[in-house]
């Protein structure tokens, strides 16, 4: 019994690994479904758009921590989220607009 559970998976396994019509993956051509709504996503985030927004969301924060005076904790820490999450979306247009000039002058 135990001979034939061997034998079974070791053909299975021959078949498997030598039957290249049986593949799914391609390796040419086609794209992924998600691959279009996960490059707007992208385009977006390094957009203008998002550049103000940082900028907007930096000021804004900023501003409630430095001139807040009296604000509860849990304030204070969404506005340290807030302010950490401006200043990444910041970054990523601002590297994207200097590596992008950089590219093209060099």
């Amino acid at each position: 019994m135990r001979r034939n559970l061997v034998i079974s998976s070791a053909a299975l396994a021959a078949v498997l690994l030598l039957a290249p019509s049986l593949a799914h993956a391609t390796t040419t051509g086609g794209s992924l479904p998600w691959e279009t709504p996960l490059q707007t996503l992208e385009t977006s985030i390094k957009g203008p758009v998002a550049y103000g927004l940082a900028l907007l969301g930096i000021v804004a924060s900023g501003g409630m921590l430095i001139f807040g005076g009296e604000i509860s904790e849990f304030t204070r820490r969404i506005m340290y989220i807030v302010l950490v999450a401006a200043v990444i979306l910041g970054a990523a247009s601002l590297m994207t607009t200097l590596f992008t000039t950089a590219a093209l002058v060099g």
